[in-house]
């Protein structure tokens, strides 16, 4: 079975806190150590290809920013004393093979990189401003220790997940996306012969009909690379969109009689997804054509100067 990173990480850092706890006991009082941010082992995805770069033994130890400027000479020396392997695998805590990854890391720093800001985002300005797999990237892995409390807090009001309104306006645009791509556009430009029109098509559809079951789930989607591996998992639309695209995929574009039943797998993800808008309350709209929809679900929106946007923006 290939080693997870994400495990391997977590024995890591639990055979590492001795060592720390001797040399740093006052920073490691008030730290948190985890693997969180970007990269395959983060998602739970790492496999075998993942380890021809940047991958191995490493943990995250975020520091308060004021403390880190203070010690982080004592600190880095700690970190020295830390071995070259772990269980046989390669560790990536020293200076050079970090990153910016993993290692001591600011901790209102850490969330600055991803959101521009050190504190959870307010206003829905600020929300759309943060791009989603930003978002993904640092809430995603897992706290191995938080002795401060100030990461954990931070991270669990990200992962209350984007205000409704802002969900919402969301949802709109992926369903305007989704019909004039997949359920308009597609089948067009294989009647006409375009295949390049048509693979540009499917590859609109695809990403928003990821985006929009992440969305019904209310959890972030991940850079587009990983998106389809973490969807397989989603509760509500999760496998059904999966395999749709697999079918997109694997479809001969050429040949339009062979593509048609494509077309008819995008008809009936549309139809899942307008049942499930049902469900969830955004529209009442009948149908599976997603273009009435997407005003629809925006009509929901309580602000109204984010309701007055225009339905295909995020």
């Amino acid at each position: 079975m290939t080693e997870n990173g994400l495990s391997l990480s977590k024995r890591f850092f639990h055979a590492s806190l001795p060592l720390l706890n001797r040399h740093i006991p006052d920073v490691m009082a008030r730290s948190a150590a985890g693997l969180v941010g970007e990269g395959s082992e983060c998602l739970g995805v790492d496999d075998h290809i993942s380890r021809d770069h940047d991958w191995g033994a490493a943990f995250c130890l975020w520091v308060p920013d004021e403390l880190l400027a203070a010690e982080r000479e004592r600190i880095e020396s700690a970190f020295a004393l830390l071995p070259d392997a772990f269980e046989g695998f390669p560790v990536r805590m020293m200076p050079e093979a970090r990153m910016g990854r993993v290692g001591p890391l600011p901790l209102r720093g850490f969330y600055r990189r991803f959101l521009g800001l050190d504190r959870a985002p307010a206003a829905w300005r600020e929300w759309r401003s943060i791009p989603e797999y930003h978002l993904c990237s640092c809430t995603n892995g897992a706290v191995f220790m938080d002795n401060g409390g100030e990461f954990t807090a931070l991270r669990e009001e990200l992962l209350r997940y984007y205000p409704e309104d802002v969900r919402r306006k969301k949802i709109a645009a992926r369903c305007m996306i989704m019909a004039q791509a997949g359920q308009y556009n597609l089948g067009r430009a294989l009647q006409r012969g375009e295949l390049v029109t048509a693979m540009l098509a499917a590859a609109r559809f695809s990403e928003a009909a990821l985006s929009m079951a992440f969305l019904l789930n209310r959890r972030f989607m991940p850079f587009y690379k990983w998106a389809p591996r973490l969807a397989q998992s989603l509760p509500i639309l999760g496998t059904a969109t999966v395999n749709t695209l697999q079918k997109l995929a694997r479809t001969s574009w050429d040949d339009p009689n062979l593509a048609m039943p494509a077309v008819e797998a995008i008809e009936n993800l549309c139809a899942a997804a307008s049942d499930e808008l049902r469900r969830q309350g955004l529209t009442s709209e009948p149908g599976s054509w997603l273009w009435p929809l997407g005003p629809s679900v925006q009509r929901g929106i309580q602000d109204p100067e984010l309701r007055r946007l225009n339905v295909m923006e995020d």
